[in-house]
Formats: structure tokens, sequence, C-alpha cells
């Protein structure tokens, strides 16, 4: 079941406690853009295929990086494409996004995408892994 624009955003904007959409909009566009670029193959699609239309193009855009950002370094890249954020306030950020990625996936389909990214993006996905 593919979640709806409106319900994906609202949740953002929840989770995020911003105040208006459009900070909600501009950390979804973000987010899923870094995302992107480093969720590859199948599970890339999957994702896509789970998530609103105009996330599943922002998520599908990218080219692939030429490295895996560690957790902090993707904090640090959301923070520079935001206006005025601080890495504090970008892991906010990527914290309400991912939280809601992970929902509309599903905990096996965001399992799959963890085991694709670097340690430690489960707590970014909201989603603490046993170590």
């Amino acid at each position: 079941m593919v979640m709806r624009w409106d319900a994906f955003l609202a949740a953002v904007q929840e989770r995020g406690e911003y105040s208006a959409p459009q900070e909600a909009e501009r950390a979804v566009r973000v987010v899923l853009a870094l995302l992107g670029a480093h969720v590859v193959g199948t599970e890339r699609a999957e994702l896509a295929a789970r998530l609103p239309e105009s996330c599943a193009l922002v998520l599908l855009d990218p080219l692939p990086a030429a490295e895996p950002l560690t957790p902090e370094r993707f904090v640090r890249a959301t923070a520079a494409w935001i206006d005025g954020a601080t890495d504090e306030t970008a892991k906010w950020d990527v914290g309400a996004v991912l939280s809601v990625v992970a929902d509309a996936a599903g905990e096996e389909l965001t399992r799959r995408i963890l085991l694709q990214l670097p340690p430690g993006y489960d707590l970014l996905f909201g989603r603490p892994q046993p170590t």
C-alpha cells in the first residue's frame, strides 16, 4: 500500500514538529535525495514503490554515491543543503523523514535497506538494532 503524499507530509511535519508543511517538504526532498544516492538495486526500487510518487521521483533521481556516508556525514550533508541548518537541526530533520520512510517501507524492507548502509543508520531510521 502506497502512502499518500498528504499523509506522508503530515507524518513528517508531526514528527519533526514543523510549524509549516513547507519546512517538512524541504526536509523530505533533501533527505530522500541523499538517501537515494546511497540505497541501490531492488531495495531502492521497492522503497520507491511504497512512497508517494513525488517522493519516489526524488529518491530515484540521484546518481549512486561514490562512497557510502557514515550517519554523521549524512547528517552533515543534510545540514549543508538546508539553509540555516545546524548538525543538530539536520539530525532532527533526518530522523523525522527516515522514521516515516521506515513506517512506509515496513520492517523487512527497512532491515534490508539498513544492511546497505554503514552502521548507525538504524538510529536515524528510528529503528535501533541490538548490538
